[in-house]
C-alpha cells in the first residue's frame, strides 16, 4: 500500500512538472498565447506579427470607460501604420464589467462606435489571471515594467517583433501625449 502511495505521489509531481514546464515554455513567446475573441472564436496572437499593439483591459461601469473613445481615436489615426488596439473586458476590479461578451460588445460598438478588434472577458489578476496577462505583468518575461494591474484601462505597448516596450496607467488617456509618442516611436515614425 505504502509502494502504491508513493508511485501515485511521484507520478503527481512529475506530471505536475511537466504541466509547469510546459506553460513556462509557452510564456517565453507572445505570439504563441491564445485568446479568445469577443464572438467566441480562439487564435494566436500570431495574427498580429508584425504589427504595433496596445492592450488595455476595459471595463463598461468604470469612471474611465470614457478611454474608449480615445481609444478609437488613437486606432483609427494610426491603423494604416501598423498599430492595433486591443481590448480585453474585465470584471476584476469592483465587477464594473457585469455583462455577457455580446452585452459588451453591443454597447462598445453604441457608445463608442468601437471597431478595433475585442475579446472575450478575461480575469486580469488572481489565480485563474489569463496567460496574456501573467505574460504581459510577469518579472520573468517583462523585468522593467512587471506587476500586478491596478485598475481597469491599464495600457501595454507590444512592439512589431512582440516584445513589451512600454506600460502605462489608468490615469494615461490615450490622448496623452506620452502615450501618442511611444506609440509613433513604435511605429517608426
Amino acid at each position: 500500500m505504502k509502494t502504491q502511495l508513493q508511485v501515485l505521489l511521484f507520478a503527481s509531481l512529475f506530471l505536475c512538472g511537466c504541466t509547469l514546464k510546459s506553460n513556462e515554455v509557452k510564456m517565453k513567446n507572445f505570439y504563441d498565447i491564445e485568446v479568445e475573441t469577443i464572438g467566441g472564436e480562439t487564435n494566436k496572437l500570431d495574427q498580429y506579427r508584425g504589427k504595433v499593439l496596445l492592450i488595455v483591459n476595459t471595463a463598461s461601469k468604470c469612471g474611465f470607460t470614457v478611454q474608449y473613445e480615445g481609444l478609437q481615436k488613437l486606432y483609427e489615426n494610426y491603423k494604416e501604420k501598423g498599430l492595433v488596439v486591443l481590448g480585453f473586458p474585465s470584471n476584476d476590479f469592483l465587477w464594473q464589467e457585469p455583462g455577457s461578451n455580446k452585452e459588451i460588445q453591443s454597447f462598445c460598438k453604441l457608445n463608442y462606435g468601437v471597431s478595433f478588434p475585442m475579446f472575450a472577458k478575461v480575469r486580469v489578476k488572481g489565480k485563474d489571471q489569463h496567460p496574456l496577462y501573467s505574460w504581459l505583468t510577469s518579472k520573468e518575461s517583462n523585468p522593467a515594467t512587471a506587476g500586478k494591474i491596478s485598475w481597469n484601462f491599464n495600457k501595454f505597448l507590444i512592439a512589431r517583433d512582440g516584445k513589451l516596450v512600454d506600460r502605462f496607467g489608468s490615469r494615461t488617456t490615450p490622448e496623452d501625449d506620452k502615450l501618442r509618442l511611444a506609440v509613433e516611436a513604435a511605429l517608426g515614425q
